[in-house]
This record gives structure tokens, sequence and C-alpha cells, in this order.
């Protein structure tokens, strides 16, 4: 049992002692400065209405019924208006260090749950050109939300899903079509919302050596039809290629296309009652029409959103005159159906912002037809934009991509480490200032660089003294020699880490890992500059040894968690 787990269990205790019940509830916060103490609670003030007292004197009351020593406190006192500050007993606080190096790499982890299962949606680029920089935003959160998932215990199923259909794919091929058109000797004329860049190029390139007899083709529909397939086909290739060399893999791909196949309602069946060779799309509307949850006005299909805290009634299908085709949210609850009946109880979308107006109505969609209930299904994580800065400027075009920054160019100027944490350091719902030169740099102004260089000094220690870490388990060492404030401080944060990589999971945000990581590896630098570890008498090196092993795992496995390397030298 941890110091925390210790000081809850017996806050409770003394909770019941003073008439408050045996279930309640017990937060232990981090004191904002490390003088207040190791941890602190409001308990007194959450139970203050129950017991209609006054919230400092059932903190007083509540220390009285303590068994200080059993939880390892040294003393607790009451501060403000009913905090309760507790300052542990340092040598119960350096056992932590035991169990930090008794897991090893599991510290943190929580082995998986029978029924926890989420399939996590992210990056989900349509494919018309490399991807850029925001799509490299989403990739990062995504797996280090995948990643956080799986060390709280859940089983995660990582998808993508492609809109290889729509507008956007038919400007794709009319693009190639007018670089081919180019190689057989007429003017570039790339049409209205077109795709410019050399990446453009190069498909037509590859595809005119394939095909010598394209200049005769070019008009014939089946033609076309091959090239925006061969297109599609390239540019998932390269899609493919930028998450590879950003170490991004995804357990599923699913096509926007396949909702329209015939029969594709097949694996929806169970909640759509969907009929033989129906489309997944067609059943959705189908069975919202029959739900009740939509009605007809000037030639066009509503969804009554309004009834799920929408602002307005959605257009579900366009009138005659404006197409009579399904707008773009109505693939989106039937993809969303396919999940739900695949059996993914939890489903987390990570998006862009611009993605902001979906999510009522995917959810209205998804309650009209009884999926997802509760309300919620599914969770949306959406991102802010991010801007790219180099030697002071920003940086809006790539010669591959014509228009945008890429992944690629930021995994080419700084490295696979530095962008996953860039990426990371910030809520996902704030803008995101990338700076090359600042990732770039070997200094500890650079955050990841702080990190690494922390666990590299750390490893550095063993390599120096001759030492292999892995055999530093704790046992034998005299836990009261680690009694300085600075020891005190790092020992409070790395037993802290099961904690943040939870609560990161819980709330889906990575970030808050990526701080602690920044934040510990300033107290290791810190203690490292302060205390020598080798030369020391037999007792103080061996339990300084252990402590900096027990550094040398949590900033490792934290590194693990946000999918970053964590190297022994630097």
């Amino acid at each position: 049992m941890t110091g925390a787990d210790a000081i809850r269990a017996e806050l409770r205790r003394a909770a019941a002692a003073i008439g408050a019940g045996d279930d309640v509830d017990v937060v232990l916060q981090r004191p904002s400065d490390p003088a207040f103490g190791d941890w602190t609670t409001n308990l007194a003030m959450t139970l203050a209405r129950a017991l209609r007292r006054k919230p400092r004197e059932i903190a007083d009351d509540l220390i009285a019924h303590l068994q200080l020593a059993d939880a390892g406190v040294r003393a607790a006192e009451v501060a403000g208006a009913g905090f309760i500050n507790f300052r542990l007993d340092p040598a119960f606080a350096a056992r932590g260090v035991a169990d930090v190096l008794r897991q090893d790499a599991a510290f943190g982890r929580v082995p998986p749950a029978g029924d926890g299962v989420a399939v996590v949606e992210f990056v989900s680029a349509n494919p018309t050109g490399p991807l850029h920089v925001g799509h490299g935003r989403q990739a990062a959160l995504g797996d280090a939300i995948s990643r956080l998932l799986e060390w709280s215990g859940v089983r995660v199923s990582r998808e993508f899903y492609y809109n290889d259909g729509g507008a956007q794919i038919a400007n794709l091929a009319r693009s190639v079509l007018a670089h081919l058109r180019h190689l057989g000797g007429a003017a570039l004329e790339i049409p209205e919302g077109g795709y410019h860049g050399d990446y453009i190029r190069e498909i037509a390139e590859r595809f005119a050596e394939e095909h010598p007899d394209h200049a005769a083709r070019h008009d014939d529909a089946a033609f076309q039809e091959e090239v925006r397939r061969h297109a599609v086909a390239a540019l998932r290739q390269e899609q493919n290629l930028d998450l590879q060399a950003f170490g991004v893999a995804f357990d599923t791909y699913y096509l926007e296309s396949s909702l329209y196949a015939p029969g594709s309602a097949a694996s929806a069946a169970r909640s759509l009652g969907a009929s033989d060779g129906e489309s997944a799309v067609d059943a959705t509307v189908r069975a919202l029409v029959r739900a009740g949850a939509t009605y007809e006005q000037d030639g066009a299909l509503f969804l009554r959103t309004t009834a799920y805290g929408d602002d307005k009634d959605r257009v579900m299908k366009r009138s005659a005159e404006k197409g009579g085709d399904y707008t773009y949210f109505v693939p989106d609850v039937a993809y969303h159906v396919t999940k739900w009946d695949r059996g993914f109880r939890r489903a987390i979308n990570v998006q862009g912002s611009d993605h902001h107006g979906t999510v009522a109505r995917v959810r209205a969609g998804l309650q009209a037809l009884g999926v997802g209930i509760p309300q919620g299904y599914p969770d949306y994580v959406l991102h802010q934009m991010v801007t790219v800065m180099r030697g002071g400027e920003e940086v809006k075009i790539s010669k591959r991509a014509g228009s945008y920054v890429t992944v690629r160019d930021l995994l080419d100027w700084v490295g696979r480490d530095a962008v996953r944490y860039f990426y990371l350091q910030r809520k996902g719902d704030s803008h995101l200032v990338f700076d090359v030169d600042l990732a770039r740099s070997q200094s500890e102004e650079n955050p990841i660089y702080r990190i690494q260089m922390a666990h590299a000094r750390m490893s550095g220690i063993f390599r120096q003294g001759g030492l292999d870490p892995a055999t530093f388990d704790g046992s034998g060492v005299d836990w009261a020699q680690l009694a300085a404030p600075a020891e005190l401080e790092l020992i409070n944060a790395l037993v802290d880490f099961p904690r943040v990589v939870a609560q990161a999971a819980e709330h889906l945000e990575p970030h808050r890992l990526a701080q602690y990581l920044l934040d510990t590896a300033g107290l290791v630098h810190g203690w490292y500059h302060k205390h020598h570890v080798l030369g020391q008498e037999a007792p103080l090196q061996e339990a300084r040894l252990a402590l900096a092993r027990a550094a040398q795992i949590v900033l490792r496995n934290g590194l693990e968690v946000l999918g970053i390397s964590a190297p022994d030298r630097m």
C-alpha cells in the first residue's frame, strides 16, 4: 500500500468514527507548494454539510481519530478553511521507491480487464494528399490516448476511417488527369478545387509509366475511374509511410465507401434490423424514419436533432432539386452504429476542432436509434490548429504538398521524439505553436531534451560505476538514508507516476503526463547536481543508487506511454 493509499484508508476510518459513514470519497492532492507538506485533502469541507459542523472543527476531529503512524505520517496540520496537510515520515516515504524497483517496466501499468475495450479513431485523413501538421497532432494525441488507456487496463483497437468518396476524391482524380494531359503536351490546368504540389505530378508520372497508352483514353469514364483508384491507393500508401515514420500503427482501416455498399448493413443488423442486401447508410436512414426521429419538409428529410440538445434540426437527405444526396453526418451515424455492433461500448474520436458541429448530430442520430445510451457516445477529443515557426517566422508552404507543412517535414527537421513531445505538451483544445528551432536545440530550454537528458544522466551513473541497474531491486536498502529535501521531493514525484497515468487516461489528456515528465526531470536534475551518488559510504550509496534506478524506470515508462524513446546517452 502506498503512502497515499494508507492515508486514504485512515481518513475513511476516521470519518466513519465521527459519524460520516464508511463510504466517503477521499480526494488527496499534492499541495501547490511542497512547503505545505506531502499531501493535502479537502475532506473536512466536503463533510461539512452532512455533519452540519464547521470544516475546521471536522478537520481537527479527523486528525484526533487518525492513527498517523499506521499511514506513515509524522504530522497532520489544519490549514486555511479546513484543509488537512500531511507530512510523511521520510523513511516511510522512501520505501515507495521499493515499489518502483520491484515492478520495473510494469510500474504504473494496470493489467487488462475482461470487459475493458475501446476503439480509438484518429487521423482519418482524406486520401487526397500527404498528412499535414494537424493530422500529425491527431496522430500523436490518438496514439498517446490509446497507450494511456492500455496502461490503465483497457484493450484498445486503433482505427483509421477513410473518406474515400465525394467531391474531394473527384477533384483529386481530376487533378491527376490534368497532369496526365500535361504529360501529353497540353497546358497544365488544375481544376477549381483541385490539388497542387509535386505529389500530384509524381502520381501522374507513375501512372503514365504503368499505362503508356493513357493519352488515348483520357475521356473514357472507365479510365478516369482507374485513375481515381490509382490516386487514392498511392496517397493511402504515402500516408501509411508517414505514419510508419511517426511510429503509429492501426488495427483497422475502415472505408466510408463500404457503408454505401449493398449488404454492408449486415454488420449492423442487430441495431438496425437491416434486410439482406441493404447498405449500412440506407439501413440507418430507414431505422431513423421507423423510430419517428425524422420528418420531411420542402422535399428534404430532416433529423429531429433538437430533441437531443442541438440548436436546430438537421437535413439528412437533400431535396431532389439540391441533388437528393445524403448530408455528411449520415454516414458518420452509420459508421458509429458499426462500432457499437462490433462490440465497442466505448468509442473515442480524435478530430480537429472543425468537427465541433458533428458531435451533436452524430450523438443525436445514435440516441434516436438507441445506440450508445446513456448520452455521450462516442467521446470526442477535439484539437486546435498548429502553427509552425522556424527562424522566427511562420512556415506555411511545403514544396511537396504545395500549400501546407507536412508531418514528414517536421520529422525531417527535428525527429520523431521531439515531434511527438511538442504535439503532446499542450492540451488538445489549445492552439499549438510548434517552434522548430527550439525542438532542435540541445539545451535545457528544449523540454524533450531536458527529459531525455535526465534519463541519460541516471543511466550514466550506473555506466560510470560499472554497475548493472537491473540488479537494484531495493533489497537491503536503508531507506532512512534518503532524507534530504531534494530526495524526498523526487521520491514523492516518482511514486505519483501511476496516479498521473490513471488521471491522464481518465480525462483523455496526454499533456498531463508530458508536464509530469518535465517537472520530474527538473527534480532529477536538481537532485543530481546537489547529491553525489558514487563514492559515498555504502548505505548511502546503495540508497541513492536505488533512487537513481527508480528515476530511470519512471522516466523510461513515462516516455514509453507517449511513444518516445529513453536514450541512455545524449
